[in-house]
């Protein structure tokens, strides 16, 4: 028996019994004096079990309290460093919003990997996480957003419009949260427009939760809808890109997934075709252009346009 199904048959005898004896407990578990003292300490102290020794019964038993559980949540070593992994991730993220709400969490595991000798800090400078265009976001959007996600309400929102200059006031009923290249989306239903909307919540100025019930839309319904297309300006799809990358940036193309229906084709010679639906060009173009010269348009006309256009006006800027 491992030492975390011992420790749970511990939980199991005491619960089912008013009170154990001593030696009844190592008859039941087969474990020496030394083992069971040992036992006693890790419960007591690292997974906060609240085990007594009533002189009245003649035994050991558990305390009772408001939960019908034991306290905490009991993990392997290797199950403790992948949640440590995990939420040292989780914090880099978005330290500002997430940070403060996971350090009770983050104090319990370090001391869980403190009493088994190993050194939490040294775990925590192992693991980075690099940002790249991640956009400043506010404390309280965020966290009204969100609260209104999961408690299933409507909240009103000021969100402004980059590409116009506008603020629009409105109130959606949130569906989804979506962390998408560094920054923080919601999918939501627009009461304003009547439809489907995905906002940047960095562009969310001041958001108020409404005591009214969220409108239920159906999630696969809601996904076909805004995630048939590429990218964050997602849709049903109207078009395909056919995209050929040269032998070299194949090597890293071909392992990267752009469009969960994507279609990739690897070439005797190296090259690379992948094909992903699009409804909106404006991210795909960007995404094209970093490439320069490692990519082709093959398809469609219409895209190969407007990506010639774009390359036309930039090669503008540097003429002399």
């Amino acid at each position: 028996m491992s030492e975390i199904d011992r420790l749970y048959r511990y939980k199991n005898l005491l619960s089912s019994r008013r009170a154990m004896g001593r030696a009844e407990l190592l008859h039941e578990l087969e474990v020496s004096p030394a083992t069971f003292k040992r036992d006693l300490a890790k419960l007591r102290d690292r997974l906060n079990t609240p085990i007594v020794f009533d002189r009245d019964l003649g035994g050991y038993r558990l305390e009772k309290s408001d939960s019908t559980e034991l306290p905490g949540i009991w993990f392997t070593q290797d199950e403790i460093l992948a949640l440590m992994t995990i939420q040292s991730m989780i914090e880099q993220l978005e330290p500002s919003i997430l940070g403060p709400k996971l350090k009770p969490v983050r104090k319990r595991l370090d001391d869980m990997l403190n009493s088994q000798g190993l050194d939490t800090n040294q775990l925590t400078q192992r693991v980075r996480a690099v940002h790249a265009g991640k956009r400043n976001l506010a404390l309280a959007s965020f966290e009204t957003v969100a609260k209104a996600t999961f408690e299933r309400k409507q909240v009103r929102v000021q969100h402004h419009n980059r590409q116009s200059g506008q603020s629009v006031d409105r109130e959606i009923s949130p569906q989804q949260l979506i962390h998408y290249r560094d920054n923080w989306y919601v999918d939501a239903w627009c009461h304003l427009r009547g439809g489907l909307r995905s906002f940047s919540i960095d562009a969310i100025t001041q958001a108020t939760l409404l005591p009214k019930a969220a409108k239920e839309v159906d999630l696969i319904t809601m996904r076909m809808e805004l995630d048939g297309g590429y990218g964050i300006f997602g849709g049903r799809p109207k078009n395909w890109a056919v995209l050929e990358f040269s032998p070299g940036r194949a090597q890293w193309v071909k392992h990267e997934s752009w469009h969960p229906q994507q279609v990739g084709t690897l070439h005797a010679d190296g090259r690379y075709t992948l094909k992903v639906p699009y409804s909106d060009e404006r991210e795909l173009l960007g995404d094209i252009l970093r490439f320069g010269a490692e990519v082709t348009v093959l398809a469609p006309s219409s895209l190969q346009q407007q990506l010639s256009s774009e390359l036309a006006k930039a090669l503008k800027l540097y003429q002399v």
